[in-house]
């Protein structure tokens, strides 16, 4: 087909704004699945997208839609809406022409509404606003449409996703409004990685955007960046599944299956030539595209296997999901408690969550997380002498507190801080505006979006808001306001690192950093958490908190006491004493041997983890 008929666009919006049930009904009326096989979210491919109702990853399809029996190609890229999946939607928008902008009638515009809209923006694509979920009864068209023409000049086309109503008129506008992709056929093979996955069978399958030239079965290819050279084993595109053709020329969006078996031998980012062309024809000189910008992890935590034996199908498992998430980070770690692990870095808790879910479905591996943090930079007294004669002092970046110097070895801590963007209708304005201030939030300025809804700016320590600011924002606006966030810069910060002993042995995986003034409460929390979660023993269990040598919590678990008269069936007392002094004595000398180790459970971290 022409390349003039192709149109490449993808569907961004705030979570829950209806990209999901908008993709479904285009489908349906493309008739690119079948009535029979249509499901709700079909393009979310994970049991774990659908029973959160969420989009985790970016998912392609190509449709065909007819204007007066003109065929057009429309390959459409389903992208997630939640913040932790923000490099999804980047990756996305680079790998197109077009956008829809989908704004709830019934939410309006929400922060991550706005984020999207600047990525967009940035990439020079064209918008085609849309207001979804006009049949609501709470749905309000006029204020929503006033709010986007704020933003966008173009005028919102109404639609409701879930009726099919507006459906017809978003499809033409994407044929009438967004380009057709430029590029050039007869020059050599330039195809963007937009995203990847390892099959066990088929090795590595490489999701491309076409920008030059074409592929086809059989082609030698080489990865421009790793100078990796494989044979093309097939291409083809997405209808949804999987449908090989013949080939993919310039301006079209489809896969590459590349016969690499390592992972990290076809990065997201890169580009795919030809193996032929070696770069000295002026003529025919190839440009590597532009990639995308490394994303930056929030959140790190230690993953380490249950079982000790499990470490290289953990280290496997880890290295797959690497290729098919592209924010993921992790480097090898030792724990003289847990033995052979990661640490990872994650964009959020919530990705956190999705990996550790992931570990455990598809690879059926049991984990132990490590309490999540974020990398500070520390400033150490060393003095480092620079060749240009000027003396500094050395600076580390720790992601874990086992990675923290002695306190005398350290002049300064800084952590990272994030300007907070929140989106709240005026009446919860104050609440809103308690719950930053007590996360140490800094407030910087207010603007009206409209008469009933307010942006608010703030600057905030990113630990601050890495556990439960989202379901804490949600809970004092009733659901309404919406919040995004980026890195803003690095600020001294006072914390320690809390260590966390059971039965007198430092556990390393509850070590944390806090605030020193936040210390005594946390402990606090984090051992009555422990109490309610680790069994009985046979031996009394202290559970202690310290700051260096200093004990500033503790709780004490009971031990377990057999009922040693339970077979006694009548007698005299001093039967029923003599048992009782006998047990008594055991306790003590086991109490002379030793503590005794102490299993700790895997739902006892998971308990820390929540606090």
């Amino acid at each position: 087909m022409n390349k003039s008929n192709i149109r490449n666009f993808c569907i961004i919006s705030h979570i829950d704004h209806g990209k999901s049930t908008l993709a479904d009904r285009m489908l349906e009326l493309t008739k690119t699945v079948e009535k029979y096989k249509m499901k709700k979210q079909f393009l979310d491919q994970m049991d774990i997208e659908r029973e959160r109702g969420i989009t985790i990853k970016l998912q392609p399809v190509r449709m065909i839609y007819k204007i007066q029996d003109r065929p057009y190609i429309l390959n459409l890229i389903d992208t997630p809406g939640h913040i932790d999946f923000n490099y999804e939607v980047s990756r996305s928008l680079a790998a197109v022409e077009g956008a829809i902008l989908l704004v709830d009638a019934s939410q309006g515009i929400q922060a991550q509404t706005i984020a999207n809209l600047y990525l967009a923006i940035e990439q020079n694509l064209t918008i085609i606003p849309v207001i979804n979920k006009i049949d609501l009864i709470g749905a309000n068209i006029s204020k929503t449409t006033k709010e986007i023409a704020k933003l966008i000049k173009d005028k919102a086309i109404l639609a409701s996703a879930k009726t099919g109503k507006g459906v017809d008129d978003i499809l033409k506008a994407i044929v009438e409004k967004i380009p057709a992709p430029m590029g050039n056929i007869n020059k050599p093979l330039r195809a963007l990685i937009f995203d990847s996955i390892y099959d066990e069978y088929k090795g590595v399958i490489a999701y491309v955007r076409i920008v030059d030239g074409k592929v086809k079965k059989g082609d030698k290819i080489k990865i421009f960046t790793s100078n990796e050279q494989s044979e093309t084993l097939e291409v083809g595109i997405f209808t949804p599944n999987y449908t090989p053709i013949k080939e993919l020329r310039a301006g079209e969006i489809g896969y590459i299956i590349t016969g690499l078996k390592n992972v990290e031998q076809c990065s997201v980012g890169d580009t795919i030539t030809l193996a032929k062309h070696k770069n000295q024809d002026e003529d025919f000189k190839i440009i590597p595209l532009q990639g995308y910008k490394k994303p930056k992890p929030m959140v790190f935590s230690g993953i380490y296997p249950q079982q000790g034996n499990d470490y290289q199908q953990l280290k496997n498992a880890i290295e797959k999901l690497k290729l098919n998430d592209a924010s993921l980070t992790y480097q090898y770690e030792q724990s003289i408690a847990l033995g052979q692990g990661f640490r990872c870095g994650f964009l959020g808790l919530l990705h956190l969550e999705i990996f550790q879910e992931r570990l455990k479905r598809e690879y059926d591996l049991d984990i132990i997380i490590t309490t999540p943090s974020v990398a500070y930079k520390v400033t150490l007294n060393k003095v480092v002498k620079k060749q240009n004669k000027i003396n500094d002092f050395e600076t580390i970046i720790i992601h874990s507190p086992l990675e923290l110097p002695y306190p005398s070895q350290i002049k300064k801590i800084e952590e990272p801080w994030l300007d907070l963007n929140i989106i709240t209708p005026k009446n919860y304005l104050g609440k809103v505006m308690e719950l930053v201030k007590a996360k140490r939030g800094i407030y910087s300025s207010l603007e009206y979006l409209d008469q009933s809804r307010v942006i608010l700016h703030y600057r905030s320590p990113m630990s601050a808001i890495l556990t439960d600011f989202y379901n804490k924002l949600k809970s004092v606006s009733q659901g309404y306001a919406s919040v995004n966030y980026e890195f803003s810069h690095y600020q001294q910060v006072d914390i320690v690192r809390l260590d966390i002993l059971i039965a007198e042995e430092i556990v390393e995986p509850l070590s944390i950093l806090v605030y020193r003034d936040e210390a005594y409460h946390k402990a606090r929390k984090i051992l009555s958490a422990l109490k309610k979660t680790i069994p009985r023993q046979l031996f009394e269990v202290k559970l202690q908190a310290v700051l260096g040598s200093k004990v500033i919590a503790s709780e004490r678990i009971p031990q377990l006491r057999k009922d040693v008269t339970a077979k006694l069936y009548g007698g005299d007392v001093t039967r029923k004493r003599k048992l009782l002094e006998k047990q008594k004595k055991g306790k003590k000398k086991m109490k002379l041997l030793g503590k005794g180790r102490v299993n700790i459970p895997s739902k006892a971290f998971l308990a820390v983890l929540k606090q």
